[in-house]
């Protein structure tokens, strides 16, 4: 059996989920601060619904703040207050199209919190639910625009209280993490190396491939993360395979094809909840791990499918440049023409300074 095919197999596949809320203790995440983006629907949602138990301050980062409350209103109304433990869910605007809002997004949270103990890089949109040739608030590609530049900029700016978090004597080694969403369809959609640099700009009119490309940098940027805060600063970076779920990557595909998926390869969304739950509290999570596959396993780098990705990220890659680099570079110099806010410019600064 090739290495591919059982990829394949453990990805769409994949055995039953072993961290659920079966392993949540009312209570357990008490103190702590969490964001999730994109938390009113598909995977953010559910994932939200579970972590209301705990006892930890949520914050749902979304475009809507109608939508939002409404699904805030539905998550505590199916927990009773008086629930041991019961957590709180808070909105934050977020949209990833628009950097201008991702650093009043920011910028609000640094505010209200000092701490930032788990940050869910879940928000984005599916392939063919993005029409070729549009373009984001400040004219870039949308996927590559939402899931690369917006997501790394939002979580450059939040690093001082993932910082705070790390450092505190109340934290436990490893639990200070950062979850970036990347998609199965990296595997057979990615181009090689994960993104073409000639076509970060212009995108692909291939909604899969387009799609694929975005959650390949996502990847790529986590890992890049990784290397920079995950050794000084003891911040774990997580690359995140949520698996087949039923969610908002799919949104745009054929009805005729969605129902031979939701009959053939698609599960239950809360299935890529359990995916990210696990990414993210779980203890079984240690320094170092990188790579979560379906429904919650930790995987090693080597054993990833798309070994091309794997080897472009190293540093010693492209004459000393590896993609990693490479691509947070291009990112920053996307966004950087379109930091308006002094203060925010400063932190940013202060950032690449340290690295």
């Amino acid at each position: 059996m090739s290495a591919k095919f059982k990829s394949f197999i453990s990805q769409f596949f994949p055995p039953k989920p072993e961290f659920t809320e079966a392993q949540l203790t009312p209570g357990s995440q008490a103190g702590r601060v969490f964001i999730v983006s994109g938390g009113n629907t598909g995977l953010g949602f559910e994932l939200c619904k579970l972590l209301v138990t705990t006892g930890a301050t949520i914050y749902m980062a979304s475009r809507s703040k109608e939508k939002a409350q409404v699904a805030i209103d539905k998550i505590t109304s199916s927990v009773p207050q008086n629930t041991p433990g019961h957590g709180i869910i808070k909105f934050l605007h977020l949209d990833l199209a628009d950097l201008n809002i991702v650093q009043e997004a920011a910028k609000t949270f640094l505010q209200l919190e000092s701490r930032l103990d788990v940050l869910w890089n879940n928000a984005g949109t599916g392939g063919n639910a993005v029409k070729f040739g549009k373009r984001t608030a400040q004219d870039f590609e949308p996927l590559m625009g939402m899931h690369c530049i917006g997501t790394l900029l939002f979580t450059q700016l939040l690093v001082p209280a993932l910082q705070v978090a790390a450092a505190s004597q109340s934290t436990t080694p490893g639990s200070t993490r950062v979850l970036w969403l990347t998609s199965n369809l990296v595997d057979t959609n990615a181009p090689p190396n994960g993104v073409d640099f000639a076509d970060l700009d212009r995108g692909y009119e291939n909604g899969a491939k387009n799609y694929a490309a975005s959650k390949a940098g996502t990847w790529i940027l986590g890992s890049e993360f990784g290397r920079r805060y995950g050794g000084k600063d003891g911040i774990v970076s997580l690359i995140v395979n949520p698996g087949a779920a039923r969610a908002g990557s799919y949104a745009g595909t054929n009805r005729a094809l969605m129902a031979v998926l939701n009959v053939t390869l698609l599960h239950d969304t809360i299935y890529g909840a359990y995916a990210e739950l696990y990414a993210g509290v779980s203890p079984d999570v240690k320094v170092g791990d990188q790579l979560i596959l379906p429904w919650g396993r930790v995987s090693r780098l080597e054993l990833a499918w798309r070994q091309d990705i794997v080897e472009a990220i190293k540093p010693e890659n492209e004459g000393g440049l590896g993609y990693g680099e490479k691509l947070w570079n291009w990112c920053e110099s996307q966004w950087r023409p379109h930091i308006k806010n002094r203060c925010l410019y400063v932190v940013v600064e202060c950032l690449e300074i340290d690295d």
